[in-house]
């Protein structure tokens, strides 16, 4: 039992909890040892035993989740899931969240079709999993149920028959992060220029929260940030960020290139998949990528890197040190699939030396 991953729920709604607790005490390497109708229940209980992960709502009775998690992380910070609706209030909430130390964000489960609950299950397991690894020292001041068969990039995009474009001065830069990649994303682009190279982004997040979170960071960067739209241009001093739940390709028409948005199963556990993001680009970019694989649990992005660096692209990875997780880069590493590992810091400064 010691070795398991101990969780803690804390929800205003009996039912959340409930699905919770049945998808959580599904999977053998988690103890499910509660859950908490609100923050004051949850401090008790939490005297009693410890989470080594908690989930916790942000809109609650007595005490909201925002309020708790800044007590939590100037008290005794541990990783903590943000467990939200898909609402506009609820995106720009959620964002303060992570601001504050949250370490993930996750919608609410709720009871639908079988397809629903198995993605919604194996999200949840995946973000429980990932805090799990994370650093108390890296949070800023912050065997599973049967599933279907994991899928690559092939479900969404096929491998591609023909080379990639040749090489030409203008560069694009595809990012793929996970778990911590909102700070990390947020610390790269605040340092890229005006006429920084057109950029397209695969962060894993939740509908509704990326449309905020490209707002946020448009508000503050010199790049022009947005969520993605179908059609849209890849342009200098634009970055383009995938919608949650749906997939992002690279495209292109002539010299010029754009972003295809579309639907399809969780590839690599996840929908947006950056694994589908890189293989579009070793299909249609090619040598005039630049691509960047940030913190983040497990594999995504790992194959596609490697399907982009035998084009020619030029790889990078954040290292182990400035990473929250170090799963995603690491993977890509283990592949031969990277010409550079750097520091979060310097990640501005090797794009953009390599991009011009």
């Amino acid at each position: 039992m010691s070795n398991k991953i101990k969780v803690m729920a804390v929800d205003d709604s009996a039912l959340v909890r409930q699905t919770m607790q049945d998808i959580l005490s599904a999977d053998p390497g988690i103890e499910f040892i509660g859950a908490a109708s609100d923050p004051f229940a949850a401090a008790e209980k939490m005297k009693e035993k410890a989470p080594d992960v908690l989930i916790l709502d942000v809109e609650m009775p007595r005490m909201d989740g925002i309020t708790f998690l800044r007590k939590i992380m100037t008290q005794s910070p541990i990783p903590v899931i943000i467990c939200s609706t898909l609402t506009q209030k609820g995106a720009e909430t959620t964002l303060k969240a992570m601001e504050y130390g949250a370490v993930d964000i996750i919608e609410k489960p709720k009871l639908g079709t079988k397809k629903f609950l198995q993605e919604s299950s194996i999200l949840l397991l995946d973000a429980v999993k990932a805090a799990a690894r994370v650093k108390v020292s890296k949070i800023r001041t912050l065997r599973p149920m049967q599933v279907e068969k994991k899928l690559s990039a092939d479900a969404v995009i096929p491998s591609a028959k023909s080379r990639a474009m040749a090489e030409t001065t203008e560069k694009v830069v595809l990012i793929g992060a996970s778990t911590g990649g909102t700070e990390a994303l947020q610390k790269y682009l605040l340092n890229m220029p005006l006429d920084a190279p057109g950029t397209v982004i695969v962060q894993h997040m939740p509908e509704m929260f990326t449309a905020a979170f490209a707002q946020r960071l448009n508000q503050v960067c010199h790049m022009e940030v947005k969520e993605a739209k179908d059609g849209d241009a890849v342009l200098r001093g634009r970055a383009l960020i995938a919608p949650g739940n749906r997939h992002l390709m690279l495209k292109r028409s002539g010299a010029k290139y754009y972003v295809q948005v579309k639907e399809g199963p969780l590839v690599s556990r996840h929908r947006p998949s950056v694994d589908v993001l890189f293989r579009s680009g070793a299909r249609y970019s090619g040598k005039n990528t630049v691509a960047v694989i940030m913190t983040g649990m497990g594999d995504d992005g790992a194959k596609g890197m490697q399907e982009l660096h035998k084009t020619g692209a030029f790889c990078i990875a954040q290292d182990e040190k400035t990473s929250v997780v170090f799963g995603m880069p690491q993977e890509a590493i283990k592949l031969d699939a990277v010409d550079k590992v750097v520091g979060l810091d310097q990640i501005p400064f090797a794009v953009l030396e390599k991009a011009r």
